[in-house]
């Protein structure tokens, strides 16, 4: 059963790379010679980029092929991993200027982080300081002996697990952090918020399936979009909440929703956040470029013979759905192997 699925795997490299027929017999039988599949890190490149492409729930798949991939399966030890992911963190941040980038660890191997950089929630008994979205995983940092400075903007420690290993607790030193101070191109008073969010999203919580083997600490990255830090992170009232602030800075009626002041505050706080980056050279993109990029996305798959798929809740911004050319359009969410999926935090079975 194994076999065959890396077989369908071997097969859909071979032909994409124009490479012999011959090469998925040879590499078969050395699967089989050996007793365990182990893939070339060409191989798992292609396969990595090949999730990227397949991710139904992105915008940003017009990049796939410019992932760049560690390959740190040979890693055994949480020094040396915790060592790998800060490499990650410093090639991807590269100054603002932001690299796709993926590191591929052995299936032994767990990162507890749903970011490799995010903030934590801390849950006193009247509110939540921080990040609402963090709080349980903060929990179970704190519980690892972790203390954090009970700010709203606390990057939290990476927590890392071998095997059947405890986990272990490792700061992030602040040399390795890029975070954007927000700011508004004509609200002066918007500096006095306090607003920041760091440069790169970096998912480490989810795994890839590459011809039969999970893979299940693959940390990777691209870029944000705007709307992902001003219509979610800042905006959700699960999250940090800030439209009712601003809109009370804005000297709005926010008696009523009819006077739609949730929508003036949304366009002003999504103005900050491109601005801001913008300003401090990092890279970012608003969600009408997405869109199109998507668009252009489409057609060269199309050329190539392939059809997208996609998930259209997902696709479609949440800022201004309805300017998006995707809006009313259908769209075949079926999905295709390799793809980057969800799973249960270790945490969690604790």
């Amino acid at each position: 059963m194994l076999l065959e699925q890396v077989r369908i795997f071997l097969e859909q490299y071979t032909a994409e790379n124009k490479l012999a027929q011959s090469y998925v017999e040879e590499r078969l039988q050395q699967f089989t010679a050996a007793g365990a599949v182990d893939y070339t890190i060409e191989e798992m490149d292609y396969a990595l980029k090949l999730a990227w492409r397949n991710s139904n729930k992105c915008i940003g798949r017009l990049f796939w092929k410019s992932l760049h991939t560690f390959d740190r399966r040979h890693l055994k030890t949480v020094q040396e991993i915790y060592e790998a992911l800060l490499a990650h963190i410093d090639y991807a941040t590269n100054g603002g200027k932001i690299r796709s980038t993926i590191s591929v660890f052995d299936p032994s191997v767990r990162i507890w982080n749903h970011q490799l950089i995010r903030y934590a929630g801390y849950k006193t008994a009247n509110e939540i300081i921080g990040d609402p979205a963090s709080v349980e995983f903060t929990q179970k940092c704190q519980e690892l002996g972790w203390q954090g400075a009970g700010g709203r903007f606390d990057v939290l420690p990476l927590v890392i697990q071998v095997g059947d290993a405890a986990p272990v607790v490792f700061d992030i030193p602040k040399t390795h952090i890029l975070e954007v101070e927000l700011r508004h191109p004509t609200l002066e008073w918007f500096r006095e918020l306090g607003l920041k969010w760091y440069a790169v999203p970096m998912i480490s919580d989810m795994k890839v399936e590459i011809g039969g083997l999970d893979f299940v600490s693959v940390p990777f990255n691209g870029w944000y979009m705007g709307t992902e830090i001003g219509a979610r992170n800042l905006a959700d009232s699960e999250r940090y909440n800030m439209l009712p602030i601003i809109a009370e800075k804005m000297g709005l009626d926010t008696s009523k929703n009819m006077t739609l002041w949730q929508d003036y505050a949304l366009v002003e706080l999504n103005r900050a956040v491109l601005y801001s980056y913008k300003e401090d050279g990092v890279s970012i993109v608003d969600h009408h470029t997405a869109v199109e990029q998507f668009l252009l996305f489409e057609k060269q798959e199309q050329q190539a013979g392939r059809e997208v798929t996609g998930n259209w809740a997902w696709l479609l911004p949440p800022m201004s759905p309805a300017t998006a050319a995707i809006y009313h359009r259908p769209m075949d969410n079926t999905k295709h192997k390799p793809f980057y999926r969800y799973q249960q935090a270790p945490y969690q079975n604790r």
